[in-house]
């Protein structure tokens, strides 16, 4: 029997989020294994958006954790968690939940970013006025042009925050997303390049404060070129890993951990069969094909509307309507995301679920 097939799968309706728990354990194993020091590693959850996910990583010695979230912040700090990072800079509404955050959870250590002055004194007036202190850690543009403030522009932020109230400066925050070369050595040269000029303002304010500064670089595909730096790094989908970056990045020692499990609910003609993977079940931001069917390596899909995806067959004599097909999709964070709970798969059998929890905006706050 392959390892993602599951006996009891006729109690289990599709479209389905599976999650198979030995291998998420391998995975943080693995993660482990490659930065050696597990105080180094922080990661983030936005992929598992799962309490029980996040208590397995606790459970191996993980005490720090990245966010995207205020929803996931929470439910990391209902766990307990030590060390919290929003690393999604908090505007409007969203700062004062992260006050309310600290307010109720001090068991937990906060901390977010910021990339300008007007949101790092916004902060400052909240956090001193209620007489709380929030750390904070200046979001660097390596590349990627997404958010964040480039290196060489970065000193005066600094400045800045070391003045503020409410305020406490613990570092550099450096994602490198835009680092996918599959070529290992060309993208740790690019990482080398980009981490440079990260390692040059960190020396300038540590020369400035006296004080060492915590640098948290990279996701899951730059985490190999990071793991030899005395730096933490935040890779997130290697929990469950994914086609995309499977393909992408063969030098990491990841394995698909979480499928989606889907029927074929229709055979259209002798070379196309549907199934009921549509796409409010699987992350659609990607081109087709979005999924790879591990036990159907021939089904290709080709349409998908909201609750079908048709697919060309060699020939469809070999399906029959009520086959369960295994994906792997392309991207499984997005994916995660559509799905309220995961079914939890140990040999070979379907024997709970899990809430995925913060797939909701808000938990409590």
């Amino acid at each position: 029997m392959n390892w993602y097939n599951i006996n009891n799968i006729d109690s289990i309706d599709t479209p389905a989020l599976l999650v198979y728990k030995e291998r998420v354990q391998q995975n943080i194993a693995h993660a482990i294994a490659m930065i050696k020091d597990v105080n180094l590693l922080r990661p983030h959850v936005k992929t598992n958006k799962t309490a029980e996910v996040c208590a397995m990583m606790m459970a191996a010695g993980i005490t720090k954790f990245k966010c995207a979230t205020i929803a996931e912040a929470e439910m990391l700090a209902m766990l307990h968690a030590k060390d919290v990072l929003l690393a999604y800079q908090p505007v409007g509404p969203k700062a004062k939940r992260l006050l309310t955050l600290v307010q109720q959870y001090p068991q937990t250590t906060f901390s977010c970013v910021t990339d300008n002055a007007y949101t790092a004194t916004v902060l400052s007036n909240l956090f001193s006025s209620a007489n709380k202190t929030i750390a904070v850690y200046i979001d660097l543009n390596t590349g990627m042009n997404r958010s964040g403030i480039k290196p060489a522009n970065a000193f005066a932020l600094a400045e800045l925050l070391l003045t503020l109230p409410g305020i406490e400066f613990k570092g550099l925050h450096a994602y490198d997303g835009h680092l996918r070369d599959t070529d290992l050595e060309q993208r740790q040269q690019k990482s080398n390049a980009a981490f440079d000029e990260v390692l040059a303002l960190a020396t300038k304010i540590e020369k400035l404060t006296n004080k060492p500064l915590t640098i948290i670089a990279g996701g899951s595909p730059s985490f190999p070129t990071h793991v030899n730096r005395h730096v933490e790094c935040s890779p997130g989908t290697f929990v469950y890993w994914d086609w995309g970056y499977k393909q992408q990045l063969p030098d990491e020692p990841f394995e698909y951990a979480a499928l989606v499990a889907t029927r074929v609910i229709s055979i259209v003609d002798e070379q196309t069969i549907t199934t009921d993977l549509g796409h409010k079940s699987i992350a659609a931001e990607n081109p087709l094909p979005r999924v790879h069917f591990l036990n159907a390596p021939d089904v290709t899909p080709y349409a998908q509307s909201e609750e079908h995806l048709v697919a060309k067959v060699t020939d469809s004599s070999a399906f029959k309507v009520g086959d369960v097909l295994y994906g792997v999709p392309v991207h499984i964070c997005p994916t995660v995301a559509l799905y309220n709970k995961a079914v939890v798969v140990e040999n070979n059998e379907a024997v709970t679920t899990w809430k995925v929890v913060a797939r909701d905006r808000s938990l409590t706050l």
